[in-house]
């Protein structure tokens, strides 16, 4: 049994609030808000603490002698009676019961009469007693009656004590005491309850909680408030553990007050019909209230219809109810809308469940038992052409055509109330407005159906079945989540197997066991793990077997054995028992968990209260006259989506296609922006970015332009230049943009950024933004808060101002806006809105075009975010005494916790945050150990994750935790993630109400020294820079970033630390890019060459400043280290060629048979050495990576990262006087052997690519623009990708592939610019239709450029004369029109 404590007060003085006396003011005030909130919120939105428990203080043990009075909201309340204060504390317990509920219940009436001490003997009983002095009838609270309470004859955990009240009373509180003087009490229990003695039910203190913790001694009195209240006639206590050295005893008090109702039962063809008034005031609000209870699964509970189909409909179907309420009339904005909606499971259990029913205005709150339901509708309800007439248990109107199956309930309602009329009252009064149709009673009448749960995979029921019958038939009902499980064993006198039933993957198999022996099956059914009740009947007769289920026959089967079969045997139902008592029961598949009813073995029904009693048969584990199940899917805890599905004992969540994982689809798979996807090394593509994390926006995409800071650009409908005319301020031009995301997605988006923009183009033709005279905006545009902006692109958000204004160069001096100089031609107010409040721009209203020759149009560029703030949001904490504080952290059924550190310490506590018991706790527990420590009232548990390297090495750790209610988890890093399972049934909300403490703790102990970086909470960043910039010990901010990130700058790039964030400094490296692993490569015409001159004569080396200084002069290189890339069809060809002023130089050319070959000549005087590589040929058209390094005399080379060689040279060991590097031609004579100088007087023809010698990047350089004066470039050198095929732009290529291929699943981590299709069926048709495509865009690309060379020379022209600005317009508008029919390919 799960247990907790939750002491609130303890006694002091002898008066105070109820029964709790210390801080009297302050402790009533708390239970009082505390009620109010039970009344009014829901568990989520309860206050903190123990006084907030609804029933979790399951296992506290009892105070020991003299231990004071507690008092426990939901928890107990111990009173040892053992001393005269004992004994008045007792009296105080008595008196203050009077009136608890007005200080603690929160409720508006008195209702906490003690209801057992005046009850009499004959209405206590119990399973068994152990003597006639401890009878049930000895079990009231503090009496000394008889032995002093009641004791069973045996303990174990079929016994229970049973109260009858007499009748229906509201029970609010139960307290419970053990034998009088005696070792024998109960440490937990379960309660139960029933109107009629028969079919209880299981009362729960939370979604998941059964048990009530006991009592600890024999005197103390343990109390528990129940919240919410029972209804009921009969109660009974069942013990589950009790003291180990006594046995069970228990005297028990109930608290409460009488109850009344109104009651009328419907037999499923009756109803009433309440016709309303037509003549009063429609309500604001429609408010309709019930109780029902039922066995049946589907019935109508309500029904109001109208003329043209309208109707609001309650309805109980599989034992859920929906709520539908259907226009039929085109009145309603959205025609036919249909509301429906679901509340509630297992409805059909007989016992009374609650319905409330709020409509008012688009608002429909539907509340089903605990359950909330709150909708908003497309229309008003008002709308609703609906009659004055709604009937109740069946759709009773005559001569009304109903459009749909229904079935008329046949149940019992209670308290029925539509808009405060007592509608059964009504009834029973025989008012003219209500109809009654068919019989009813004003009395519940009391189905006997006594159920038996099976609670265990060990649970069993043994019958004895009929002796010498020539058929063996059995029949039962069942419901159950399990898909697989024994149902029936029935043992067959001439066999040494038997009749076996069993359900597997949700379907009945039935088949005759015989060992040995190959058996056929009859299956039927489908999905009948469904949680409904199913009927099946079996029989076997002579050697053929039948089956019976839901009604359907299932096909006859004959069986291999004796041509008659005779009944004897036992029946075992859901189980086995152990192999130890030697019955022939098999069990293939397990246990049956699940409820079980009306059995019969033969023509006998089976009678499970003599089961019950001992008197008829064997069980193990099971619980008679209950049906325990219990829908673990509501409510739904899967998040995001998550398909919810269960077994008896656990919910499981399918969180495919969600784009969340976890046990509860919790976590989002996606980052958090663009900048986080930058820092884990991805380049520019379109990416899946979900801005609140495990929060309730949904991923969407977009795409991420990773530059030194990574861009977000978020497109919308509106990227076209639209003109506008014939507008006036009584009939306005309205532009709408729509997002690719919604604005709760955007607003969360901007949020994050550090800086958004958005460019606005205005142009304008007499077409004003303000009225000159009166100063009224003519035109404006809306943001995401819904608010009215006149202030244009360029401009701060003052009001009616433009770039222009700002900078003085308006066309107009007098006009802060060039559009409001009221021009007959055209111009323009043009600028990027980076307001971020008011971004993105959602419309543009325009209304001054409706005079002669006025005109105007615009264009709203994409919303464009850089960075992300919460990302390098840090504080670094100096102290182990410092620490941030926070409000509570609420993350009461699930909790993630994510951030990065980095530490030097051994140890330290990186988040705190504590309540009454429960707490979290994340720290770094040893250098090598980060744990995560939590309790949520099953007791502390702890999850560590040990690393084989050490923690505190001053690198960032990203660290993220969950809890929910399947699991707790923590990762560390990439490290294999720790989980540990949540306790079956256990206590599932995490109440805390501390401060959050971040870097240290409440006691100012064990604090961490480090810094803290990115700290997310269910989603939500936390501000550690502002809070720490006011907070002593701590710092904002936390450097060294390059530590852990440099790693991403790759080919030679340098990491440079920012305050915020690290960038890559590529200037010695051969690529460019964020990363410097963006690949510089130029295409190299015929004769065509780039020299880089490292020194103009010999004389300037000692001068010399350049990069390249460490080549010239007197300084002989002894090492250099090369690398390239090429691709060529040309033989032979000179790929690299490095000259000195000694005539010593280096040369990596093609030859003519393709080998690739290295001459290297190091001495003047002697032949060069050559390294030939003749594997293949290297001109073959494919790119080729070369990596050179030499140290001295010995040289490595690297082909395509596999084919590696080193050789020693013989010329020498240093590289004299470097002159100058060639990639192509060589222009000039050179004293070089005859196989480079033919190489180099054929240069090199093809594409060249990341080129670098040692620090040297010259190909780069060449390619920059204004390149320096030490490179000279001949010939036709163009920038392009050697990676592309030939004839191909690859930068094209990619780009439009990232836009168009969509084909990646949301569930995808990489951008979807990297999706392909695999499908080589259709490679031939696709490489045709690109063909056709590519020649498509070559045309349409001319046509653009001309227009855009256009567009250009008349930009220059605008800012010279603003008459020229018609002219741009009209280049826009031709362009527009010449691609109109390719504007998603050309914008993408």
């Amino acid at each position: 049994m799960l247990v907790r404590k939750d002491a609130v007060c303890f006694l002091e003085r002898s008066q105070g609030c109820g029964v709790c006396v210390r801080a009297r003011a302050r402790v009533c005030e708390r239970e009082r808000r505390i009620g109010e909130k039970r009344e009014g919120g829901s568990k989520a939105e309860r206050p903190r603490g123990a006084a907030d428990r609804a029933g979790r203080g399951a296992g506290n043990r009892a105070s020991t002698v003299g231990e004071p009075l507690k008092i426990f909201w939901g928890s107990p309340i111990n009173v040892n009676m053992g001393s005269v204060t004992g004994a008045v504390l007792k009296m105080l317990l008595l008196l203050s019961t009077q009136n608890w509920s007005r200080v603690a219940a929160g409720n508006s009436y008195d209702c906490d009469e003690p209801l057992v001490s005046a009850l009499s003997q004959a209405s206590f009983s119990s399973s068994s007693e152990l003597s006639s002095s401890h009878g049930p009838g000895f079990a009231r609270l503090n009496r000394r009656d008889g032995a002093g309470g009641w004791s069973p004859l045996v303990s174990n955990k079929y016994q229970w004590l049973q109260i009858d009240l007499g009748e229906r009373m509201e029970i609010t509180a139960v307290a419970t005491q053990g034998g009088y003087g005696s070792s024998n009490w109960v440490t937990s229990y379960l309660l139960m309850f029933s109107d009629s003695g028969r079919n209880w039910k299981q009362y729960r203190q939370e979604d998941s909680i059964w048990g009530f913790s006991g009592n600890a001694n024999a005197d103390s009195v343990v109390h528990y408030r129940l919240q919410p209240s029972i209804k009921a006639r009969f109660l009974r206590f069942i013990p589950v553990e009790w003291n180990p050295k006594g046995r069970i005893g228990m005297r028990i008090e109930v608290f409460g007050c009488a109850y009344r109702s109104e009651v009328v039962d419907l037999d499923g063809r009756s109803s009433l019909l309440y016709r309303i008034n037509q003549k009063s005031l429609s309500p604001i609000k429609d408010i309709i209230s019930l109780k029902f209870k039922t066995m049946q699964s589907d019935g109508i509970l309500l029904h109001r219809e109208g003329q043209n189909g309208d109707h609001i409909t309650l309805e109980l179907r599989r034992g859920k109810l929906f709520l539908l309420i259907n226009s039929g009339d085109a009145k309603l904005p959205s025609p036919h809308a249909l509301v429906n909606l679901t509340l509630g499971s297992l409805l059909d259990d007989q016992h009374w469940h609650s319905v409330l029913i709020q409509l008012s205005g688009r608002q429909v709150n539907f509340t089903v038992d605990e359950h909330r339901h709150h909708f908003h509708a497309q229309g008003e309800f008002s709308y609703l052409e609906l009659d004055y007439e709604i009937s109740f248990g069946g759709i009773s109107a005559p001569g009304k055509s109903v459009s749909f199956l229904h079935k008329n309930f046949n149940g019992c309602l209670e308290n029925l109330y539509y808009n405060g009329m007592d509608i059964i009252d009504l009834a029973k009064q025989q008012k003219p407005q209500i109809i009654i149709m068919g019989n009813v009673s004003f009395s519940c009448s009391q189905p006997q159906s006594v159920p038996v749960t099976f609670l265990s995979p060990r649970s069993y029921l043994a019958l004895p079945g009929p002796s010498g019958e020539d058929e063996v038939s059995a029949a039962f009902q069942f419901r159950t989540w399990n898909n697989a499980g024994l149902l029936l064993f029935g043992e067959l006198p001439l066999l040494s197997g038997g009749l076996l039933l069993f359900l597997n993957d949700g379907k009945l198999k039935l088949n005759i066991y015989q060992p040995g022996k190959l058996s056929s099956d009859i299956t039927a059914g489908a999905g009948l793990n469904d949680g409904q009740w199913h009927s099946v009947s079996l029989s076997a007769k002579r050697n053929h077997l039948s089956m019976v289920v839901d009604g359907q026959v299932a096909s006859a089967a004959a069986f291999l054995g004796p041509e008659q079969v005779y009944s004897g045997g036992t029946y075992y139902f859901g189980g086995c028992p152990d192999n130890s008592f030697g019955s022939k029961c098999r069990n293939p598949l397990g246990g049956f968990q699940g409820c079980m009813r009306h059995i019969s073995i033969g023509a006998r029904v089976v009678d499970l209260i003599s089961v019950q009693q001992g008197s008829l048969g064997n069980f193990s584990d099971l619980q008679v006259d209950s049906c325990g199940i219990t829908d673990r899917c509501l409510p739904n805890y899967c998040e995001h989506g998550g398909e919810c599905s269960q077994s008896w004992s656990a919910f499981h969540c399918n969180c495919a296609d969600t784009g969340y994982s976890g046990a509860t689809c919790h976590n989002s798979v996606y980052e958090q922006s663009c900048e986080a996807y930058k820092h884990r090394g991805n380049t520019s593509g379109l990416y899946y970015i979900d801005s609140d994390g495990s929060g309730p926006l949904e991923p969407f995409l977009l795409y991420c332009n990773m530059t030194e800071t990574a861009w977000t650009i978020i497109q919308h409908n509106g990227s076209e230049l639209t003109r506008v005319r014939n507008t006036h301020p009584e009939s306005p031009y309205a532009g709408f943009f729509e997002y690719v995301a919604s604005l709760e997605q955007l607003q969360a988006t901007i949020n994050r950024a550090e800086h958004c923009e958005q460019e606005l183009t205005y142009y304008c033709k007499k077409s004003r933004l303000v009225n000159k005279q009166d100063g009224t905006p003519l035109s404006w545009w809306v943001g995401r808060t819904n608010e009215t902006q006149t202030y244009w692109g360029g401009s701060s958000p003052d009001p009616q101002k433009c770039a222009c204004g700002l900078e003085g160069n308006c066309v107009d001096s007098q006009y802060y806006c060039n559009c409001n100089a009221d021009r007959n031609e055209w111009t323009n107010d043009t600028g990027f809105l980076s307001y971020k409040e008011h971004l993105p721009v959602t419309k543009i209203v325009i209304t001054d075009t409706g005079r002669p020759h006025s005109e105007a149009a615009y264009r709203l560029g994409p919303l464009l975010c850089r960075g992300d703030s919460s990302f390098w949001n840090s504080a670094s904490f100096n102290t182990e005494a410092s620490y941030l504080h926070f409000p509570t952290f609420h993350g009461e059924l699930s909790a993630d916790v994510s951030f990065f550190f980095k530490t030097i310490a051994s140890s330290g506590v990186f988040l705190e945050n504590l309540g009454i018991t429960d707490f979290i706790r994340i720290e770094l527990r040893s250098p090598a150990v980060v744990t995560f420590s939590f309790d949520v009232g099953n007791g502390p548990s702890e999850i560590s994750v040990q690393s084989p390297t050490h923690f505190n090495d001053n690198r960032w750790h990203h660290v993220r935790v969950e809890r929910n209610m399947k699991e707790a988890s923590v990762r560390v890093d990439q490290l294999s993630p720790k989980t540990q399972p949540a306790p079956a049934d256990g206590h599932v909300l995490l109440q805390l109400n501390s401060q959050l403490f971040v870097g240290g703790t409440a006691t100012r102990q064990r604090g961490f020294l480090g810094c803290i970086r990115s700290l997310q909470l269910n989603g939500l960043a936390l501000d550690l820079e502002e809070r720490a910039k006011v907070t002593p010990g701590v710092e904002p901010g936390c450097r060294g970033h390059c530590s852990s990130y440099g790693k991403l700058c790759r080919n030679g790039g340098r990491c440079r630390e920012k305050p915020s964030g690290f960038s890559c400094d590529c200037t010695f490296s051969a690529y460019a890019g964020p990363f410097c692993s963006d690949e510089i490569a130029a295409y190299f015409g015929s004769g065509s060459s780039v020299i880089y001159n490292f020194q103009e004569n010999y004389s300037l080396s000692k001068n010399s400043s350049s990069h390249a200084a460490a080549f010239h002069g007197d300084m002989k290189p002894s090492r250099e280290m090369i690398t390239f890339s090429f691709r060529t069809t040309r033989t032979p060809s000179l790929l690299l060629y490095v000259s000195s002023f000694y005539k010593e130089y280096l040369s990596v050319i093609i030859a003519k048979n393709g080998s690739l070959q290295i001459r290297y000549k190091l001495n003047r005087y002697q032949e060069p050495d050559v390294v030939t590589f003749d594997f293949k040929n290297m001109a073959d058209g494919q790119l080729h990576r070369i990596k050179i390094n030499r140290e001295e005399g010995v040289v490595f080379v690297e082909i395509d990262e596999n084919a590696r060689r080193q050789v020693h040279l013989s010329s020498g060991t240093e590289f004299s006087a470097v002159k100058s590097l060639v990639l192509g031609r060589i222009l000039e004579h050179s004293d070089v052997d005859q196989e480079t100088a033919l190489a180099g007087a054929q240069g090199f023809l093809g594409c060249l690519s990341a080129v670098q010698l040692s620090h040297v990047a010259p190909l780069k350089a060449a390619l920059q623009p204004g390149h320096p004066a030490l490179i000279t470039i001949s010939g036709h050198v163009t920038e392009s990708s050697c990676v592309a095929q030939a004839g191909t732009d690859a930068t094209s290529r990619e780009r439009t592939h990232s836009f168009a291929d969509h084909s990646g699943t949301r569930d995808d981590k990489e951008p979807l610019a990297n999706a392909t299709k695999s499908d080589s069926a259709v490679i031939g048709g696709l490489i045709a239709v690109v063909i056709f495509i590519l020649l498509c865009i070559t045309a349409i690309a001319v046509r653009i450029y001309q227009q855009k060379r256009l567009y250009k020379r008349n930009e220059a022209k605008r800012s010279e004369n603003v008459d020229s600005a018609e002219a741009v317009l009209k280049s826009e508008l031709n362009r527009q029109n010449a691609v109109s029919e390719n504007q998603k390919e050309y914008f993408f």
